[in-house]
Protein backbone atom coordinates (compact mmCIF):
# COMPACT_ATOMS: atom_id res chain seq x y z
CA UNK A 1 0.00 0.00 0.00
CA UNK A 2 2.96 2.08 0.60
CA UNK A 3 4.76 2.13 -3.05
CA UNK A 4 1.26 3.72 -4.64
CA UNK A 5 1.48 6.62 -2.39
CA UNK A 6 5.06 7.41 -2.54
CA UNK A 7 5.15 7.01 -6.81
CA UNK A 8 1.84 9.31 -6.65
CA UNK A 9 4.00 12.08 -3.99
CA UNK A 10 7.28 11.55 -6.57
CA UNK A 11 4.93 12.10 -9.68
CA UNK A 12 3.27 15.13 -7.61
CA UNK A 13 7.20 16.37 -6.45
CA UNK A 14 8.37 15.84 -10.49
CA UNK A 15 5.37 17.60 -11.98
CA UNK A 16 5.82 20.67 -9.91
CA UNK A 17 9.63 20.84 -10.59
CA UNK A 18 8.92 20.49 -14.31
CA UNK A 19 6.45 23.43 -13.67
CA UNK A 20 8.91 25.60 -12.16
CA UNK A 21 11.68 25.28 -14.76
CA UNK A 22 9.65 25.32 -17.78
CA UNK A 23 7.13 27.98 -16.89
CA UNK A 24 4.10 28.82 -19.14
CA UNK A 25 5.89 26.79 -21.86
CA UNK A 26 4.75 23.69 -19.64
CA UNK A 27 1.28 23.55 -21.14
CA UNK A 28 2.13 23.07 -24.65
CA UNK A 29 4.99 20.98 -24.21
CA UNK A 30 2.48 18.92 -21.72
CA UNK A 31 0.20 18.22 -24.80
CA UNK A 32 2.79 17.34 -27.35
CA UNK A 33 5.98 16.19 -25.95
CA UNK A 34 5.37 15.31 -22.58
CA UNK A 35 2.83 12.44 -23.75
CA UNK A 36 5.49 10.07 -25.07
CA UNK A 37 8.24 10.79 -22.67
CA UNK A 38 6.22 10.85 -19.18
CA UNK A 39 3.18 8.78 -20.06
CA UNK A 40 2.75 8.54 -15.90
CA UNK A 41 2.03 11.97 -15.23
CA UNK A 42 -1.25 11.50 -17.92
CA UNK A 43 -2.27 9.04 -15.52
CA UNK A 44 -2.76 10.77 -12.53
CA UNK A 45 -5.61 13.21 -12.53
CA UNK A 46 -4.98 14.64 -8.94
CA UNK A 47 -1.81 15.46 -9.80
CA UNK A 48 -2.44 19.53 -10.28
CA UNK A 49 -0.20 20.35 -13.53
CA UNK A 50 -2.79 23.72 -14.90
CA UNK A 51 -0.93 26.61 -15.11
CA UNK A 52 -4.06 28.31 -16.82
CA UNK A 53 -2.81 31.60 -18.54
CA UNK A 54 -5.98 32.62 -20.28
CA UNK A 55 -3.70 34.25 -22.73
CA UNK A 56 -0.06 33.98 -23.75
CA UNK A 57 0.57 37.47 -24.61
CA UNK A 58 -1.20 38.87 -21.55
CA UNK A 59 1.10 36.49 -19.05
CA UNK A 60 4.17 37.37 -21.11
CA UNK A 61 3.67 40.70 -20.24
CA UNK A 62 2.68 40.52 -17.01
CA UNK A 63 6.01 38.39 -16.31
CA UNK A 64 8.28 40.68 -18.11
CA UNK A 65 6.64 43.31 -15.94
CA UNK A 66 7.32 41.42 -13.04
CA UNK A 67 10.88 39.86 -13.65
CA UNK A 68 11.89 43.75 -14.44
CA UNK A 69 11.59 44.47 -10.90
CA UNK A 70 12.82 40.89 -9.77
CA UNK A 71 9.20 39.97 -8.32
CA UNK A 72 9.09 36.52 -8.22
CA UNK A 73 5.90 35.10 -10.51
CA UNK A 74 3.95 33.02 -8.29
CA UNK A 75 0.61 32.03 -10.15
CA UNK A 76 -1.26 34.50 -8.25
CA UNK A 77 0.93 37.33 -9.18
CA UNK A 78 0.79 36.58 -12.57
CA UNK A 79 -3.06 36.24 -12.97
CA UNK A 80 -2.86 39.66 -11.08
CA UNK A 81 -0.20 41.41 -13.13
CA UNK A 82 -1.98 40.63 -16.44
CA UNK A 83 -5.62 42.05 -15.22
CA UNK A 84 -2.74 45.23 -14.16
CA UNK A 85 -0.35 45.54 -17.35
CA UNK A 86 -1.94 42.80 -19.38
CA UNK A 87 -3.05 45.05 -21.90
CA UNK A 88 -0.39 47.47 -21.72
CA UNK A 89 -2.65 50.29 -20.52
CA UNK A 90 -2.04 51.72 -17.10
CA UNK A 91 -4.75 51.20 -14.19
CA UNK A 92 -5.60 52.91 -10.75
CA UNK A 93 -7.23 50.20 -9.36
CA UNK A 94 -8.38 49.62 -5.77
CA UNK A 95 -7.59 46.45 -4.16
CA UNK A 96 -11.29 45.38 -4.11
CA UNK A 97 -11.83 46.78 -7.80
CA UNK A 98 -8.55 44.08 -8.51
CA UNK A 99 -10.11 41.14 -6.71
CA UNK A 100 -13.38 41.30 -8.51
CA UNK A 101 -11.69 41.60 -11.89
CA UNK A 102 -9.32 38.17 -10.74
CA UNK A 103 -12.99 37.05 -9.53
CA UNK A 104 -14.49 37.04 -12.64
CA UNK A 105 -12.01 35.84 -15.05
CA UNK A 106 -11.43 32.86 -12.76
CA UNK A 107 -8.26 33.17 -11.46
CA UNK A 108 -8.30 31.50 -7.12
CA UNK A 109 -6.90 34.64 -5.13
CA UNK A 110 -8.06 36.00 -1.68
CA UNK A 111 -9.01 39.81 -1.08
CA UNK A 112 -5.86 38.83 1.38
CA UNK A 113 -3.70 37.97 -1.35
CA UNK A 114 -4.68 40.59 -3.55
CA UNK A 115 -3.75 43.32 -0.80
CA UNK A 116 -0.27 41.31 0.08
CA UNK A 117 0.26 41.36 -4.08
CA UNK A 118 -0.44 44.73 -4.46
CA UNK A 119 1.94 46.02 -1.47
CA UNK A 120 4.60 43.88 -2.69
CA UNK A 121 4.42 45.63 -6.23
CA UNK A 122 4.65 49.06 -4.92
CA UNK A 123 7.69 48.11 -2.87
CA UNK A 124 8.85 46.50 -5.73
CA UNK A 125 8.38 50.05 -6.98
CA UNK A 126 6.00 48.45 -10.29
CA UNK A 127 3.03 50.52 -8.26
CA UNK A 128 2.47 53.85 -6.51
CA UNK A 129 0.08 53.97 -4.09
CA UNK A 130 -2.50 57.22 -4.09
CA UNK A 131 -4.53 57.70 -0.46
CA UNK A 132 -7.38 59.46 -1.00
CA UNK A 133 -9.30 61.28 2.20
CA UNK A 134 -7.10 59.22 3.90
CA UNK A 135 -8.37 55.84 4.14
CA UNK A 136 -9.09 54.81 0.57
CA UNK A 137 -5.85 53.43 -1.46
CA UNK A 138 -5.57 53.38 -5.27
CA UNK A 139 -2.79 51.59 -6.99
CA UNK A 140 -1.37 53.13 -10.05
CA UNK A 141 0.74 51.13 -12.62
CA UNK A 142 2.17 54.43 -14.00
CA UNK A 143 5.01 54.98 -11.22
CA UNK A 144 6.43 58.59 -12.88
CA UNK A 145 4.87 61.47 -10.59
CA UNK A 146 2.00 62.53 -12.02
CA UNK A 147 -1.61 64.25 -10.52
CA UNK A 148 -4.53 62.80 -10.32
CA UNK A 149 -8.12 63.87 -10.92
CA UNK A 150 -10.45 62.24 -8.15
CA UNK A 151 -14.08 62.63 -9.30
CA UNK A 152 -16.41 62.55 -5.84
CA UNK A 153 -19.40 61.73 -7.92
CA UNK A 154 -17.92 58.03 -9.16
CA UNK A 155 -15.22 57.79 -7.00
CA UNK A 156 -12.90 56.87 -9.73
CA UNK A 157 -8.98 58.25 -9.75
CA UNK A 158 -7.60 59.41 -12.95
CA UNK A 159 -4.44 60.75 -14.33
CA UNK A 160 -4.50 64.56 -14.85
CA UNK A 161 -1.75 66.32 -17.18
CA UNK A 162 1.50 67.17 -15.33
CA UNK A 163 0.62 71.03 -16.39
CA UNK A 164 -2.52 70.46 -14.17
CA UNK A 165 -0.38 71.41 -11.16
CA UNK A 166 2.56 73.78 -11.07
CA UNK A 167 4.77 74.85 -7.92
CA UNK A 168 7.07 77.84 -7.13
CA UNK A 169 9.55 76.10 -6.38
CA UNK A 170 9.90 71.88 -4.72
CA UNK A 171 8.68 71.30 -1.00
CA UNK A 172 11.49 71.36 1.49
CA UNK A 173 11.90 68.24 3.81
CA UNK A 174 12.46 68.39 7.57
CA UNK A 175 16.30 68.18 8.18
CA UNK A 176 17.76 65.08 8.12
CA UNK A 177 14.58 63.83 5.58
CA UNK A 178 14.29 64.42 1.68
CA UNK A 179 11.46 64.42 -0.40
CA UNK A 180 11.04 61.05 -1.26
CA UNK A 181 7.64 61.69 -3.87
CA UNK A 182 5.03 64.41 -4.02
CA UNK A 183 0.96 63.39 -4.35
CA UNK A 184 -1.13 65.58 -5.73
CA UNK A 185 -4.98 64.54 -5.69
CA UNK A 186 -7.23 67.29 -7.59
CA UNK A 187 -10.78 66.56 -6.29
CA UNK A 188 -13.45 67.20 -9.10
CA UNK A 189 -17.00 67.85 -8.77
CA UNK A 190 -19.56 67.65 -11.79
CA UNK A 191 -20.36 71.79 -12.15
CA UNK A 192 -24.08 72.44 -12.10
CA UNK A 193 -23.93 75.28 -14.14
CA UNK A 194 -23.03 73.01 -17.40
Amino acid sequence: MRKPIEKTLKIAVYARFIRLVLGAQFLRLRKTAFRGIFPVLEKHPEVDMSLNPENSANTDLGRTWLSSAEVRPTKQRLALADLLVGDGRNRHVTAESLFASASDTGAKVSLATVYNTLRAFCDAGLMNEVTVDGHRSYFDTRVDEHPHYYWEATGELTDAPKSAVAFAKEPEAPAGAIVSRVNVVIRVAKDSRA
